[in-house]
């Protein structure tokens, strides 16, 4: 996905505007943990020559969410499986 496309998704999800700071600064720590790829699309005349940038889910990261998932699902589900050092 392109940045801006991320931000109106997060908004749509849960009706906050993320600043586009927040956004890249996050997509960029997820890129150095190998989590998203960033793809350079050709450069467009309509942005006078310049290029987009997106965002692609890898393998690792997509791993890495459902891990996630998992943890707030059993926070959420009440599960006791979890425990949490006292």
């Amino acid at each position: 996905a392109y940045g801006v496309t991320i931000r109106e998704q997060v908004y749509e999800d849960i009706g906050i505007h993320w600043a586009f700071g927040a956004i890249y600064k996050t997509l960029k720590k997820m890129k150095a943990k190998g989590y998203v790829e960033k793809i350079a699309s050709t450069p467009l005349a309509a942005r006078g020559g310049r290029r987009k940038y997106y965002y692609q889910l890898t393998s690792e990261g997509r791993q890495v969410l459902q891990e996630i998932a998992c943890v707030n699902s059993s926070l959420w589900d009440g599960d006791t499986r979890l425990e949490f050092e006292k």
